[in-house]
Formats: structure tokens, sequence, C-alpha cells
């Protein structure tokens, strides 16, 4: 028997966690407008990402629902998007796939983790695309970054990296219902798998903990510094070398 968790419970706790941002000051509309790009194009392509694998798998349930597009309109949850907005914490409208249509080249437990590995995976390859077109405008077109237009195009393309970054990291972690959970599943023995499938409530419990405390801060922050620093290292130098 699979648990049913009341995603009504979820949305309430988390628009506290919307209202109290907005009350502490943390809301800006400046940044708002500087990050929503950044968001809509994660977000899309993320979810496209999904999409895409699952086609590719051999399933075309996501193409006969209008999700094998760059629309921006066809892959977003309107209360996932005002939550990334507003609490740094959201998603897009989940890619519904059928894995008993995949290729039998492949299991349909690695056709389950390719798919939900696509997700964060284009999202990292969107921050390392954002980081070198922010060296380009940097290195080669100097005279535009300190011009009003030019600072707006850098700060937001800024932006991008670091909600990619996030976004990737954030689906990573192995709890429901992120990509995370979805990719150990499929690698778990079948008793483990029955059992997480079973206690399904407890891990939305510790999510909601580590959201609620801002555990996730300590856990995440780190490696999503670690990793656009690592970024800024490499592509950085590596255009250094046209100073």
């Amino acid at each position: 028997m699979y648990f049913s968790f009341n995603r009504n419970i979820l949305y309430i706790i988390l628009t506290i966690l919307v209202i109290n941002s907005i009350i502490s000051g943390q809301f800006s509309l400046i940044q708002l407008l500087l990050t929503l790009p950044g968001v809509l194009i994660a977000i899309t392509f993320h979810e496209f990402a999904h999409a895409y694998a699952a086609d590719k798998l051999g399933d075309h349930t996501p193409r006969m629902q209008g999700r094998l597009n760059l629309n921006p309109l066809s892959h977003l949850d309107p209360f996932g998007l005002f939550m990334l907005i507003f609490a740094h914490i959201g998603w897009g409208k989940p890619v519904e796939i059928n894995p008993r249509n995949f290729d039998r080249k492949i299991s349909t437990s690695a056709g389950e983790a390719i798919v939900s590995f696509a997700g964060p995976l284009m999202n990292f390859i969107l921050a390392i695309v954002f980081t070198i077109i922010f060296y380009v405008i940097t290195t080669f077109m100097p005279t535009l970054v300190y011009s009003t237009l030019g600072e707006v195009i850098v700060t937001m393309i800024s932006y991008a990296v670091i909600v990619n970054v996030g976004l990737g990291v954030f689906n990573l972690i192995p709890l429901p219902p992120l990509d995370g959970s979805k990719i150990l599943r499929n690698f778990l023995p079948y008793n483990a798998r029955a059992w997480m499938d079973e206690h399904m409530y407890i891990f939305y419990i510790i999510f909601l903990i580590i959201w609620m405390t801002n555990l996730a801060s300590y856990i995440i922050n780190p490696i999503i510094n670690l990793i656009i620093n690592g970024l800024n290292f490499a592509i950085g130098g590596l255009f250094g070398l046209f100073m």
C-alpha cells in the first residue's frame, strides 16, 4: 500500500514560508525581475530534458501530452513558479512517463533513473553555457559591461548560473518529490524500494523539516558555491588566456 501525501498541506506550509520571506524583507522586486528570465529558462529546460529523455528511450507519453517543446507555458506550474520566486523552492509541471514503453534494450529501473537525472543534468549544462556567455561578454565586450544595459545583462546571466546550479543540486537531494529520490529508488534492492514506497510520508516529513528549519541552506549552499567557484575557475581561467 502506497502512502498518498496530501499536497494541500505541503502548499499551506510553503505558502507560510513565502509570507515569512516577504514580511522579513527578503523579497526584492528588482531581484525578481533580474532573476525571472533565468528561472523560466531553468524550469523549462529542466522539464523538457525529462520529456526528451523519456521520448528517446521509447516512451512517447510526453510527446503526446505536448511536453516535447521549449514553450515555458507547457512546463510551468503556476504555484511552483510562484514558490521558486518568493521562497526559493519550486518546481515545474511534472512530466508523466510510462516506463513500460521503454525500449527493451534498457531496464525499467535504469530508464527511470536516466529520465530523472536528465533534468538536473540539463541545469548543469545550462550553468556552463551561461558561465561561458558571461566570460565572452566580460572578456571581449568590456565597454558593454560598464553601461547600464550591460550591467543588467551580466547580472541576469549571473543569476541564471546560480538558479540553474541551485535547481540542479536541489533536485538531486534523495527525498521525494525530488528527482534524486527517483534516481535512488531505482538502484535500491526490491525490499528497500518497497519499504521506501510504503513509508513515503516519512521522507516528506524530513523534506519539510529540512526546509522549515533552513537546514537545506547548510546542506546545498556549500555544494552550489563549490560548483559555481569551479565553473569560474575553469572557464574564467580559459578566457584569461585571451586577456
